[in-house]
C-alpha cells in the first residue's frame, strides 16, 4: 500500500510527457487559425503552455499534490469536476459487467468440472479458447447492426435513456441507481435497456480470458494430491470442489485485476459507440481537440483506479492463500 502514492508518482510524469507527444498546439487550437502573433503567445501564456517542459511538470506535480488536475484547455473548467460528473456513469457500466462476468465464468466452469465430458463442456472449452480473439469494439458494432439494425430488439445506440426522458438528479451520481432510488420505473426501464447490449458485449468479449485461466487452473488443481487425498478418503464431492476452486482462484484472481482495466477500457470505448457519455466521450473529446490537461487527467485518474484494484486483488489472494502474505517464510508452509 505504501508503494501506491509512488507508483502514482511515476505515472503521472510519464503521462505528461506521453500526452505532449501528441502533435499538435493547444492554444492555436483556442485562438484560432486568424489570430495575430501576440494573441497566440497571451494564450499560450494563459494556458501555461509558454515555459520549458520542466517549468510546466513542477507546477503540474505541486499541484496534483492538492488534488488539482488544472483546468481544461478547451472548456476552462477543472478537469476534477469534470471528471467527477462522468465517472460514475462509466464505473457503473463497468460494475455492472464485472459482476456478471464473473457469475458467467463461475458457472460455465462449475458445468465443466460438474459434466467434463458433455458436449456443453466441449462448446464452453472452444469458447475459452478464444480469448482475447475479437476486440470489444468489434463485438459492439456486430451486436449493434444484429440486435439493433436487423432484429430491432434493442433501443437506439443513442445514451442512456430515449429521447423525450430526463436522467434524475444525482444522489450517488450512479445514474442507474439513481434512478432506481428514486423509483422512475420509466427511466430505469429505459436506462437498462440501453445498457443491456454494452453490458453484454463487454461480458462476452472478456469473458473467455478469464475462463480459460480459470479451467487451466482447475484442471491441475483437480488432479493434484489434496485433491485426490479428499476423494480417497471420502469427502463429500462439494468439498472437494471446494477445496479445489480455493487452489485455482488466486492466480485467476490475479487476472481478475487486470481484466477490470480491461473492462474499463473497453466501457470507455462503448461509451463512445453505444453514445452513453461518460469518461469515452471525454477522452475522445480531449484527443481531438489536443487538451492536454483534460487527457493526462484522464489517464492519471484511471491509473489510480487500476492501482486501487491491483491493491485489492493482492488482499484477496492474501485470504485466499496465506502464503502470499509478506514476510512469510516459504517454510511456514
Amino acid at each position: 500500500m505504501a508503494a501506491l502514492p509512488v507508483h502514482l508518482f511515476i505515472f503521472a510524469v510519464a503521462a505528461f510527457f506521453l500526452v505532449r507527444a501528441i502533435p499538435g498546439d493547444p492554444a492555436r487550437e483556442v485562438v484560432g487559425p486568424e489570430a495575430t502573433e501576440a494573441e497566440y503567445l497571451a494564450t499560450k501564456a494563459e494556458l501555461g503552455l509558454d515555459g520549458s517542459l520542466f517549468t510546466q511538470l513542477t507546477s503540474y506535480l505541486a499541484n496534483l499534490v492538492h488534488f488539482d488536475l488544472g483546468n481544461a484547455i478547451m472548456t476552462g473548467r477543472p478537469v476534477t469536476s469534470e471528471i467527477g460528473a462522468r465517472l460514475p456513469g462509466t464505473l457503473e457500466l463497468a460494475g455492472i459487467a464485472f459482476t456478471f462476468l464473473i457469475l458467467t465464468v463461475f458457472v460455465m466452469s462449475a458445468l465443466v468440472v460438474a459434466r467434463p465430458k458433455s458436449f456443453v463442456t466441449r462448446m464452453i472449452r472452444g469458447y475459452a479458447q478464444a480469448a482475447g480473439a475479437v476486440p470489444e469494439f468489434v463485438v459492439g458494432v456486430v451486436g449493434i447492426f444484429l440486435f439493433y439494425a436487423t432484429l430491432r430488439v434493442v433501443p437506439a445506440p443513442s445514451g442512456r435513456v430515449r429521447a423525450g426522458l430526463v436522467e434524475p438528479e444525482p444522489i450517488t451520481s450512479l445514474p442507474l441507481l439513481d434512478a432506481m432510488l428514486r423509483g422512475d420505473t420509466v427511466v430505469v426501464s429505459s436506462m437498462v435497456s440501453h445498457l443491456l447490449l454494452p453490458i453484454a458485449v463487454l461480458v462476452v468479449s472478456v469473458t473467455p480470458i478469464l475462463l480459460k485461466q480459470l479451467l487451466t487452473a482447475l484442471d491441475s488443481s483437480l488432479v493434484a494430491q489434496p485433491t485426490m487425498f479428499k476423494i480417497a478418503s471420502g469427502s463429500a464431492r462439494k468439498y472437494v470442489y471446494v477445496s479445489a476452486y480455493r487452489r485455482a482462484l488466486p492466480p485467476t484472481v490475479s487476472l481478475f485485476g487486470l481484466v477490470f482495466g480491461s473492462l474499463l477500457g473497453g466501457a470507455v470505448i462503448l461509451e463512445t459507440l453505444f453514445g452513453l457519455g461518460g469518461m469515452g466521450r471525454y477522452a475522445v473529446d480531449a484527443v481531438t481537440t489536443t487538451d492536454l490537461v483534460a487527457l493526462q487527467g484522464f489517464l492519471l485518474v484511471v491509473a489510480a483506479i487500476s492501482l486501487v484494484v491491483f491493491l485489492l486483488v493482492d488482499l484477496i489472494n492474501m485470504v485466499l492463500d496465506p502464503r502470499r502474505k509478506p514476510g512469510r517464510k516459504e517454510s511456514d508452509s
